[in-house]
């Protein structure tokens, strides 16, 4: 079975690992001021299947044991745990002593099969890729959004009028959700970045991400790639279709990626495998988390009428009518301003998120220190380990929100704005929502990744009606990416839609 092979990964590794780490990994034990420590019995896994099982029921039961702040053995890496959203300040302005960059470098890099960017073989390569960011913000976002939503509605139109079951015709039709949104979110987003090219194929390259994505938390978990049977291969694989001569010849590829080739080739240490896998890297990042995310807005909002009416009136009432009849015949525009008016729509979205993101806020301590968290709390940590926040346990807060567990497709909206005051204890809870992280390590495609989930939802329910079949298992997170992002569903979901070409089946209230 799977748990077999990690605690059999979990073994091998622990015996691979040099006298000098058997302090960290095995004889580590709690000194004074230190928080409390829970190892498990396991040598270097300790409780990673409790925590890969629930995370969310797991923590919670510590929290309950053991306070608002605890280390708990994970897969090799001990990990204090701060579960209370009034401490997360103290933790994120402690940038020095407490660093995601160094982290994320070395896990990437060893993932994704390129040499560490701040190895000091690249000078000025980390900071030049941060700016690069701000492509995918600001003014710059107004392009990718046009981009975006041609793209958008080429493939959907592809999808929805194709001669293979459309549906066109108005009779209802049947597919499964979220393979829907893996196909028309992979196709869709990786055009807008890379561009087109005739000679792409661009499923078996999905299918490719797809059984790589899948062994991913084990990489995360730093089983060697030699042990995860043709993990290697498949990555080498997706490396190669990034190659800087094939690259080349695709058009119109994004500012933001036209930038990063740019200045991957000023680099003559970069060698052109290592140019690829870094590309592969952006392109995972891109879909990883945007198309879970997709499928539990489209889930949630089929599973809510009224949230699906209302979302799509207002789509209707900033878009146009006039748009609404064109969509099939032609490309319509929706700018960014446009979706920014959609509150009811970003809400869904935001509660989607609250519901699905299993996240963790990582930190990893640079040297012995004492992090002060409040006026009555300080706990010592020691250099190497990792600082956590996990915000999931805040997203399912009963005292922050009403019934956590329940779709509000509203619940970010007052007074037709966006609501951002929530409290706990009659305080106000600073971080209430942190799907992209927090603080400086906030993700920087963030703003991209939201414009896309908006247009998807927008072009797709003004050119289908969709509805649930009766009777059907509600969708259930896959528990087994905890500490990843946006959970993706753990079984199949069947959805029905017909499209709205003929417009004189759109009526007032819709679906019957």
């Amino acid at each position: 079975t799977e748990t077999q092979q990690i605690i059999l990964f979990s073994t091998i590794i622990s015996l691979m690992l040099k006298k000098k780490d058997s302090y960290i990994v095995c004889a580590c034990y709690r000194k004074n001021g230190e928080p409390p420590l829970i190892k498990g019995w396991i040598p270097f896994l300790g409780k990673a299947l409790e925590f890969r099982k629930n995370s969310q029921q797991f923590l919670s039961q510590l929290q309950q044991e053991h306070g608002d702040f605890f280390t708990v053995l994970i897969a090799g890496r001990y990990i204090t745990f701060i579960m209370n959203p009034f401490l997360y300040p103290s933790v994120i302005k402690h940038g020095k002593q407490l660093d995601f960059h160094k982290f994320s470098d070395s896990a990437a890099s060893r993932t994704f099969g390129y040499p560490p960017v701040q190895s000091g073989l690249f000078p000025g390569m980390s900071d030049s890729i941060q700016r690069s960011y701000t492509l995918l913000q600001g003014s710059a976002l107004d392009l990718l959004t046009f981009s975006m939503m041609g793209n958008l509605q080429q493939v959907l139109r592809c999808r929805f009028l194709s001669s293979e079951g459309s549906g066109s015709d108005g009779h209802w039709q049947e597919a499964e959700l979220y393979e829907f949104c893996k196909c028309v979110m992979f196709q869709t987003t990786f055009n807008t970045l890379y561009g087109h090219s005739a000679n792409l194929c661009l499923d078996q390259l999905r299918e490719d991400i797809e059984k790589f994505d899948g062994i991913f938390p084990l990489l995360m978990a730093r089983v060697p790639i030699a042990l995860l049977g043709k993990t290697k291969e498949i990555r080498e694989k997706l490396i190669r279709f990034f190659y800087p001569q094939r690259m080349a010849e695709w058009r119109a590829p994004c500012q933001f990626i036209q930038t990063r080739m740019d200045l991957f080739q000023q680099y003559d240490t970069l060698q052109d495998r290592d140019k690829a896998a870094h590309h592969f890297a952006m392109l995972w990042a891109a879909v990883g988390n945007t198309i879970p995310a997709a499928f539990w807005c489209l889930y949630h909002l089929i599973s809510c009428p009224e949230a699906l009416e209302a979302v799509r009136a207002e789509i209707i009432n900033v878009v146009g009518e006039k748009n609404m009849k064109l969509i099939f015949e032609e490309d319509i525009t929706i700018t960014r301003q446009q979706l920014e008016q959609m509150v009811n729509l970003e809400s869904s979205i935001n509660e989607s998120f609250r519901l699905s993101s299993v996240s963790m806020n990582i930190r990893i301590v640079q040297e012995d220190f004492c992090l002060c968290l409040d006026a009555q709390h300080s706990i010592n940590l020691r250099k190497d380990d990792i600082v956590a926040l996990y915000p999931q346990s805040t997203h399912l807060d009963p005292e922050i929100y009403d019934q956590p567990q329940r779709f509000q497709f509203d619940r970010f909206v007052e007074d037709g704005r966006d609501k951002t005051d929530f409290y706990k204890c009659g305080q106000k809870v600073r971080y209430y929502r942190m799907p992209f992280g927090s603080g400086a390590t906030q993700c920087p495609g963030r703003f991209f990744a939201m414009n896309e989930l908006k247009q998807f939802v927008c072009v797709t329910l003004l050119m289908c009606e969709m509805q649930l079949p009766e009777n059907q298992q509600e969708a259930m997170l896959d528990n087994s990416r905890a500490g990843l992002g946006i959970m993706p569903p753990v079984n199949p979901i069947t959805f029905k839609y017909r499209t709205k070409k003929n417009r004189g089946q759109y009526e007032e209230g819709g679906m019957d």
